[in-house]
């Protein structure tokens, strides 16, 4: 692709991605969908939002919970701020929602424009490939209404 003359529609079209999202589930395999989202951005121009959703019990009251709730909030809010130190060139703010996770992802990236969701998936046994088709980042990938790059 050639870039254009005007310097403002030149970065528009050659970084497509502005605000990518990286769901998280707290292991340190984020941090390898966290590089790779740095990589795919621009300092000063993106920004990269880490979410994490916290999975809620069907069938129980949110605040007969409310102590457990908030042990796990603490933790991913523990968590996520450690991630995001580890990239200090970069805009990442984080999120933390409620709720079912692949649901929210998809929600979450259809309403804060976001172009891409960078996902730490697992390998996939092709002998069992039946297995995984009920995972976050196979809901997540078939869901989503932007690009998904599952990083393994």
């Amino acid at each position: 692709m050639k870039p254009r003359k005007n310097s403002k529609s030149s970065a528009k079209s050659i970084l497509p991605f502005r605000h990518v999202l990286v769901p998280t589930d707290l292991t340190e395999r984020t941090r390898n969908a966290l590089e790779l989202a740095c990589k795919l951005t621009v300092p000063g121009t993106s920004r990269i939002t880490l979410m994490h959703v916290i999975e809620t019990i069907e069938g129980m009251e949110f605040d007969e919970l409310k102590p457990f709730y908030a042990r796990l909030e603490r933790k991913a809010r523990t968590t996520m701020t450690r991630f995001t130190r580890r990239v200090p060139s970069m805009r990442v703010g984080y999120a933390l929602i409620y709720g079912r996770r692949a649901e929210q992802i998809v929600t979450f990236a259809a309403a804060n424009d976001v172009d891409l969701i960078v996902l730490a998936s697992h390998r996939v046994n092709p002998s069992k490939v039946n297995r995984d088709w009920g995972t976050i980042s196979y809901k997540v990938g078939i869901l989503a209404q932007c690009p998904v790059l599952l990083v393994k």
